[in-house]
């Protein structure tokens, strides 16, 4: 399932015209975006928690040279499913 998809699967469901549903998953996801540019985590429950870990920096290999490079260090998003989520997949 693509973005579009998703809109037209919540616009079904929600009763909702396709634009109003696009403006509704549009803000959701910049929601989440902005809360963890803040560092903040976002926890829905029974669906899962989204969360920025810190990577340290590392040294790593170039495959084709085997040059050793330097990995800056970085922030990672990270989602960890919820009970809900992993219950309805399984």
């Amino acid at each position: 399932m693509n973005k579009n998809d998703l809109i037209s699967s919540v616009a079904g469901d929600a009763g909702l015209s396709k634009a109003d549903a696009t403006k509704a998953v549009d803000a959701v996801f910049d929601n989440i975006e902005t809360a963890l540019k803040r560092g903040d985590t976002v926890r829905l429950v029974g669906f899962g928690t989204f969360s920025v870990a810190n990577r340290k920096a590392s040294t790593g290999r170039n495959p084709r040279t085997g040059a050793t490079i330097q990995i800056p260090a970085s922030k990672q998003p990270k989602f960890k499913a919820g009970k809900g989520l992993k219950d309805a997949v399984n």
